[in-house]
């Protein structure tokens, strides 16, 4: 009878994890197809024309969860603003929101985490967080230009990032668009293989 319990027990915890993982994936798939949608709307997409009518979808890195990380999250008493470079040599003011620690392959990692001056005064974006990043796949197997993830203001100590939802600037794709240039803070010594890739 024991055996048979602890059995079925493992067969439970067995399939509430298949369970958990399909789920995940089910919504990094959906973050995508809704990525692809965007770039197809001549409202939201930075492409042209022929590019659209030639555009099959973004490329991924395959879903990987360990991707998707816990941080420890720092709130500043008082943002610091900081006005972020683009690529059309202007600048664009930002608040130093908060500092994002967490460990990834058993390495500590740190990241600012900014807010926009200029969203925040608009109703859909006044939660809206901003980390822009670099990494060693930049220029090889990702934009050169690094990339970016949109987060949300936390309401405790711990913020979730996940690398699996990174996507490329405006500028990945074509010209005439202020981006903004992660600085050098964010700059992760370590390959993130996951989100958007170019190749």
């Amino acid at each position: 009878m024991i055996k048979l319990f602890t059995s079925i027990l493992i067969l439970v915890c067995f399939l509430n994890l298949v369970k958990a993982q399909t789920t995940y994936e089910s919504a990094i798939k959906e973050f995508q197809e809704e990525l692809n949608e965007e770039y197809k709307d001549p409202d939201e997409s930075p492409l042209s024309a022929k590019q659209r009518r030639e555009f099959t979808g973004h490329r991924f890195f395959p879903i990987d969860e360990k991707y998707h990380v816990i941080a420890k999250f720092e709130r500043l008493p008082t943002p610091s603003t900081f006005q972020m470079k683009t690529s059309a040599h202007s600048l664009q003011d930002y608040d130093i929101f908060g500092i994002a620690t967490f460990t990834l392959n058993g390495q500590a990692y740190r990241l600012n985490i900014y807010q926009s001056h200029k969203l925040r005064t608009q109703e859909k974006y006044k939660d809206y967080l901003f980390l822009p990043f670099t990494d060693q796949t930049n220029g090889n197997q990702t934009y050169g230009g690094g990339r970016y993830i949109g987060l949300s203001i936390p309401a405790g100590n711990t913020i979730a990032i996940d690398f699996n939802k990174a996507y490329n600037p405006y500028c990945a794709y074509a010209t005439g668009y202020a981006c903004p240039i992660p600085p050098k803070e964010n700059d992760l010594p370590i390959e993130i293989k996951a989100g958007i890739r170019l190749k």
